[in-house]
């Protein structure tokens, strides 16, 4: 089966990319009651398994069906590039309850079993309380699965955002899709989500589209928001085979006796462009060692910056990248 959005010249004007706390907070929900999906965050899994054994998240996977609709207000299409948890998770419990209702109603159909049960008829007899209680479970999620790690998540995300933003200048929105998933095809304004679970058709009507990468969709692609939201796409993130690799892992002893343990560490650590706060965060350094490490291996042409919305990113330039090639 198969999705399809399709677009005007005004659409075209209007797609924009964004990162989603929330969204990677309810994906991560869902990893956890989906053994297959789990093979790229195991080093994650171990780092909050017993913090995650005592969430209670059952009303969040009854509402996740696999291959069926998951409510849309469980992860609202970010408004910037940049939105925080708690202004993600503000609009969600500013929803109104009967779009709550309608949303949970649509995917308990999907799950005939879970609609006729006990706590299904709960979530629609009071769709009110049921979305304070669903918001309240997201809320706690994130502060145990992903806020410990969200500068390397962030990071890695920030990352391709940069990247991809690029390859759009360089190559143009038709093969920027393409190159975002090969499950993503363009023909004449139709922009197809292949291999998909569930058949869905949308005019964007000028609404235009939201490019979003994602930690935890890895491997597939999803299209997501239905009327009154904006149109997304969610797509695999690149680099996420280093995402749990641990600092210093991969550093050349050379490199290291060269410039100094740390300094190499920081270098090597820029497999991705990623700014001061995530390095540290990731390297186990004060923020302030870290910045004065950049700043000494930028002057030395080892890396580059450029800015991206508040803050810095730094990547490495050939040079720096041929320096911090394993040995």
């Amino acid at each position: 089966m198969s999705s399809h959005l399709h677009f005007d010249e005004s659409d075209l004007l209007r797609c924009r990319f964004a990162l989603s706390p929330l969204w990677e907070t309810q994906s991560a929900v869902r990893v956890l009651a989906r053994p297959w999906q789990q093979g790229y965050h195991l080093p994650w899994l171990r780092r909050i398994r017993e913090e995650a054994a005592g969430l209670p998240l059952e009303p969040l996977w009854l509402l996740m069906p696999d291959g069926g609709h998951c409510p849309d207000f469980f992860s609202l299409p970010p408004m910037g590039p940049l939105a925080s948890f708690e202004e993600e998770i503000a609009a969600v419990r500013a929803v109104g309850p009967e779009l709550a209702r309608q949303d949970i109603e649509a995917s308990l159909r999907d799950r005939p079993w879970a609609r006729a049960s006990a706590a299904g008829q709960a979530l629609l007899a009071d769709p009110a309380r049921s979305l304070r209680a669903l918001a309240d479970l997201l809320e706690l999620a994130w502060r145990v699965l992903i806020e410990p790690h969200w500068p390397r998540l962030r990071a890695l995300l920030e990352a391709d955002v940069t990247y991809h933003s690029r390859r759009l200048a360089a190559v143009g929105f038709e093969r920027l899709l393409g190159e975002l998933s090969p499950q993503l095809t363009w023909s004449e304004s139709t922009l197809t989500i292949n291999d998909t679970k569930s058949r869905h058709s949308r005019v964007l009507g000028g609404q235009g589209l939201v490019l979003m990468p994602s930690v935890f969709v890895w491997p597939a692609t999803v299209g997501g928001f239905q009327d009154p939201w904006q149109p997304a796409v969610i797509y695999p993130v690149r680099g996420i085979g280093g995402l749990w690799t641990e600092p210093g892992a991969s550093t050349p002893e050379a490199l290291a006796r060269l410039v100094g343990r740390a300094r190499a560490d920081v270098l090597c650590a820029l497999d991705e462009p990623a700014g001061t706060s995530a390095l540290a965060h990731r390297l186990g350094l004060a923020p302030s060692s870290v910045s004065e490490h950049l700043s000494v291996l930028r002057a030395a042409g080892l890396l580059t910056s450029r800015r991206y919305g508040h803050q810095v990113l730094y990547e490495r330039t050939p040079l720096g990248i041929a320096l911090a090639v394993p040995e």
